[in-house]
């Protein structure tokens, strides 16, 4: 049911991340953003259908972004965003990162996973290397949130 994704997944992810953007819930993805994360995306799928993405993006060698968590609003509640997320964690852990974070408007969900909130000048100035180019950047209002694996 999870899954790598692949890169004819790319439209679909797109749509399903956006989606979200639209209403403000989260920030969009151009198509070459994710076709250049690609290998960053776990999907959840059933009967050829995806339900769900979620990315884990390495930062530096002790530090990786869980991000663009977005669970089809048809399916929502049924613990997708939940089983995305841990598959992230589990290959950071397997990577032997020690530590994942995420920038959301949503810090209730993480918060539920573990995660803790941390102040964003706590985060390496790498991260904001996106955050630059974001046109609600610098006051996006997305909270930083992390977790010791």
């Amino acid at each position: 049911m999870i899954r790598k994704a692949k890169i004819s997944d790319v439209p679909t992810l797109q749509g399903l991340i956006n989606h979200f953007a639209n209403n403000d819930e989260m920030l969009p993805r151009s198509l070459n953003a994710i076709y250049e994360d690609i290998r960053d995306f776990l999907i959840i799928e059933e009967d050829g259908r995806i339900l769900g993405c979620c990315a884990l993006h390495i930062t530096w060698e002790d530090l990786a972004e869980v991000r663009s968590l977005a669970v089809d609003p048809s399916v929502q509640g049924k613990g997708y965003g939940r089983m995305l997320v841990q598959a992230c964690l589990d290959d950071a852990k397997d990577m032997g990162v020690p530590k994942v974070f995420a920038l959301t408007y949503v810090p209730g969900f993480f918060e539920k996973m573990g995660f803790s909130p941390v102040d964003k000048s706590a985060l390496p100035h790498k991260i904001w290397s996106e955050c630059i180019n974001c046109p609600k950047f610098p006051d996006c209002g997305e909270e930083a949130v992390a977790i010791e694996l």
